[in-house]
């Protein structure tokens, strides 16, 4: 800004006081700015302006929807029964574990069961009812069945066990917990625990001696529910449509809300952007309860009429053989999954599909090139977002190893920022004036969104616990009196605007596409370990997306049986929260309020030849823990230990 009024000061001068004619004054000026760097804006301009006007219709596109649907009080399952109308008959799901198809009339006609079943059995609009189930059609059909009527849906992980499934189903004050047959198991654990005035029913197959006493059989009840369309609820498109849980740093799963216009958004920003077609097929071999797989992938073919392709769990020896079989034009994936099908042999499969589009977040860029050139992918569809954040990126040109791009020439039109954090305790820096320092070009810097409560594109719905929004907004960002989003993520943005995943702050890691939860984790361990001392936190592995999770012990290894205690944490933790490597130690430093030191954890890592603390990992193939020796740590370097 004080470059810029420098120019007008000197062509004033000149002009007025030196009398000098316009084109002299022009092309001075003009030399001037270009010998002072300005020569770079003309090359950020020239390389970008397409891409920048392109997203720029692409925001303008969908913020309009917005405001009409906002006007109008649509919802999801309004705009769904819209797109029912187009092509009833047409494919909307295929479930590939039983080939099972369903055409859009016969989606319409389930989730209207399920609506008028569970209005019938008193759950009423505003009331929750969690929805306990691996993929497949019919998890589809229950929650946007519930939607019909209002009824929010608690979409729980099914990794979930004991404290962890009881605090979500618990928080949400769910009326009712629908679960599917293969869950069993992990709700009998907690069965006598739970609120005796749930409602419990099970889908899939039936036995009564596998599941909680009093659970219904939920499959017969809605073959024998009426199939009309239900009364609509009043609820418009900022009202909620369901919670997603996330893991944050305040330890057990939180509850994140999703509201009609979100789900909308952020499928409609992904169609958009990436260039999408309603003939498209997507292959999802993504969990639906999260929202990569329930919103980005299933929102495609609730609100844009394209066939979703639903696997129960990915595999990555049948993937080019499914995306052959059903004919699959886009594939969803995660970065873990792209590296997993880079390690598979080569196979006659993977060159007959007709996938022009792999979409998903996390693709490192050291192995980008290679997924798509040996996959013959055209297209990869990059893009950065949360389900609860309001600054989701799209890398729209398939720039190699971005995540998205701000415009570096109207960055005021799509208000994020990258700003300076301490990179020991990861606080926001601040300048003289309160308000955070943005960073230039090619400083990391943690991703913010200015929060514009009144714009369905900038508000931020936060969580069903409001105390746990705290640690998710912050004042004075972008000016004096503001607030915005903080994603916990640390970014770093080229001279061009593009902007590259650089890692997580907090307490939290990302490890087997799942985000880890340090507290809820060090609490599992403390627990198992007699209520020692532990710090878990994530360490990088040569050749693997995230950071794998170590445990620091203050203990010794002799007051620890590792066998036992491996498999104590099979019963207790999902798989991708188990620690892979352990440290047993005297102690444990702790800062002036008893929070755990982890930074120099983190730099030691888990080389015997640095860390003089005994080392276990877990091995695999033994399903226990081993001790990490030198010969041991080489194999992990060169990527031959399967963790």
């Amino acid at each position: 800004m004080l470059f810029g009024a420098s120019l007008v000061g000197l062509l004033l001068f000149s002009k007025l006081v030196l009398k000098l004619p316009w084109t002299q004054v022009g092309f001075s000026l003009l030399l001037l700015y270009l010998g002072s760097g300005g020569w770079r804006f003309i090359r950020v301009f020239i390389k970008t302006i397409r891409r920048d006007i392109f997203g720029g219709l692409v925001l303008l596109k969908v913020k309009g929807k917005v405001r009409r649907y906002l006007q109008e009080r649509r919802t999801v399952p309004v705009l769904f029964a819209s797109t029912v109308q187009h092509h009833p008959n047409k494919t909307a799901l295929i479930f590939e574990g039983t080939d099972t198809h369903w055409t859009f009339r016969q989606l319409d006609d389930y989730s209207s069961s399920v609506a008028n079943f569970l209005q019938a059995r008193g759950l009423a609009s505003g009331d929750v009812a969690a929805l306990f189930m691996e993929n497949r059609n019919e998890f589809v059909g229950l929650w946007l069945g519930m939607a019909k009527v209002g009824v929010e849906a608690a979409l729980i992980n099914t990794n979930l066990r004991r404290d962890a499934l009881r605090h979500c189903l618990t928080t949400s004050q769910a009326r009712a917990l629908i679960f599917g047959s293969e869950m069993s198991p992990a709700v009998c654990e907690i069965h006598e625990s739970l609120d005796s005035s749930l409602n419990l029913f099970c889908s899939g197959s039936w036995d009564p001696s596998t599941v909680p006493t009093g659970t219904e059989h939920l499959d017969p009840l809605l073959e024998d529910a009426p199939k009309h369309l239900p009364s609509c609820p009043d609820k418009g498109f900022t009202d909620k449509l369901f919670y997603i849980y996330t893991s944050g740093t305040t330890g057990l799963p939180k509850a994140a809300i999703v509201v009609h216009s979100r789900y909308y958004r952020m499928a409609a920003l992904v169609y958009y952007g990436f260039r999408m077609r309603p003939d498209d097929i997507v292959y999802d071999c993504l969990p639906l309860y999260h929202s990569a797989g329930n919103i980005v992938g299933v929102g495609q073919c609730l609100i844009h009429g394209m066939t979703v392709v639903i696997r129960k769990k990915f595999s990555a020896s049948r993937f080019w053989d499914d995306c052959v079989k059903y004919n699959c034009t886009i594939v969803q994936y995660i970065g873990e999954l792209c590296r997993y099908l880079l390690n598979q042999p080569p196979r006659e499969a993977e060159t007959q599909h007709r996938v022009r589009m792999a979409l998903g977040n996390g693709l490192r860029q050291s192995i980008w090139t290679n997924f798509s050139s040996r996959f013959h992918i055209p297209q990869v569809a990059e893009f950065y977002g949360a389900t609860e954040c309001n600054c989701s990126l799209g890398n729209f040109d398939s720039q190699v190893g971005a995540c998205g791009f701000n415009s570096r020439i109207l960055s005021f039109v799509y208000p994020i920022r990258l700003v300076r954090v301490n990179e020991d305790t990861m606080e926001l820096i601040r300048g003289p004036d309160g308000v955070c320092i943005p960073c230039r070009p090619g400083q990391p810097g943690q991703l913010v969104g200015r929060i514009i409560q009144q714009d369905p594109l900038r508000r931020f719905d936060g969580y069903l616990n409001p105390g746990a929004n705290n640690k998710k907004i912050a004042k004075d960002v972008f000016k004096k009196g503001d607030q915005a989003y903080l994603t916990g993520d640390v970014l770093v943005m080229d001279e061009l605007g593009y902007l590259y995943f650089r890692d997580r702050t907090g307490d939290t890691f990302r490890w087997k596409g799942e985000n880890v939860s340090t507290t809820e984790v060090e609490g599992t361990l403390s627990r198992l370990l007699d209520m020692t001392d532990v710090a878990v936190y994530g360490v990088e592995v040569p050749g693997t997306e995230g950071r794998a999770g170590m445990a620091a012990v203050a203990s010794t290894t002799d007051s620890c049986d590792l066998e036992h205690f491996a498999q104590a944490l099979e019963k207790e933790l999902p798989l991708y929260a188990r620690p892979i490597f352990l440290r047993f130690l005297p102690e444990l430093h702790k800062t002036g309020t008893y929070k755990f030191q982890k930074t120099e954890l983190r730099k030691e890592g888990f080389d015997p030849a640095v860390v003089k603390d005994p080392l276990f990992y877990l091995d695999a193939r033994k399903g226990r823990y081993v001790p990490l020796d030198q010969e041991a740590y080489a194999r992990i370097q060169a990527g031959e230990e399967k963790l």
